[in-house]
């Protein structure tokens, strides 16, 4: 989550920062002193979160976060200050939570870690096509029993006479089900189909080779080669970027 500080304290913004490095889920931090400067790193960074001083120099804390529910996605809002009558004003305000100075870094990692939650839960969404789930993992029938196999460990899938067989990490497993709707499961990952018979992942290929007819012969991670047909070879430059 970016994150901005909101306080006229420099030694506060600094103490703060430093507690916030440590916190999972906040991968930048940037600062303000003011509500102008506030707004203005909001216009120039995509701000998730914000640490929220209510007390500042001639302002209120109170009013920015006025002005930030009146967005259209409003970052989440942790007020952060040495003052605990203004409580049930921002939680009437939707704030995330608040946090009484001197700060401690217990009580922040857990104002952080419910922020975190929500923004995994709210900012990002799992995707839903119809009623098709971006799925995780991937189950698959062998030897009359069902393997549930991590999408992100497929390699490639391939198919010939009418069997299919997947490829992961760990070991290969052989299917009845058609490609077709294998493709279709794996939708939103970063799977490609390069020919009829083969749908690959990009993330694991190792190397591209030039192949007949200007195609490529592709070889994976598990060394296995596919080719990529004329037919899709316009789709597969413009993914792992030759064009």
């Amino acid at each position: 989550m970016k994150t901005l500080i909101v306080d006229d304290e420099p030694l506060a913004r600094n103490e703060l920062a430093y507690l916030l490095k440590s916190c999972e889920g906040i991968t930048a931090i940037v600062e303000a002193d003011s509500i102008e400067e506030a707004l203005g790193m909001m216009l120039q960074h995509e701000i998730d979160l914000i640490f929220l001083d209510i007390q500042l120099t001639s302002e209120s804390g109170l009013t920015l976060a006025n002005k930030i529910n009146q967005l259209t996605n409003p970052p989440m809002i942790i007020f952060a200050t040495a003052y605990d009558e203004y409580a049930i004003k921002a939680f009437e305000l939707n704030a995330t939570d608040y946090v009484l100075k001197p700060f401690e870094l217990p009580r922040i990692q857990a104002a952080v870690q419910k922020a975190y939650a929500s923004y995994q839960k709210e900012r990002v969404p799992l995707q839903v096509e119809d009623k098709q789930e971006y799925l995780m993992t991937l189950p698959i029938q062998m030897d009359e029993r069902i393997y549930i196999v991590r999408i992100e460990n497929i390699i490639a899938i391939a198919v010939d006479k009418g069997t299919t067989t997947v490829y992961t990490t760990e070991k290969e497993y052989t299917a009845n089900e058609p490609l077709n709707a294998y493709e279709e499961k794996v939708k939103g990952h970063t799977f490609l189909r390069v020919h009829r018979s083969y749908l690959l992942n990009t993330k694991e290929i190792l190397e591209i080779q030039p192949w007949f007819n200007h195609t490529f012969l592709v070889t994976m991670s598990n060394q296995v080669k596919i080719p990529v047909s004329r037919h899709y070879m316009k789709q597969f430059k413009e993914e792992v970027g030759l064009i």
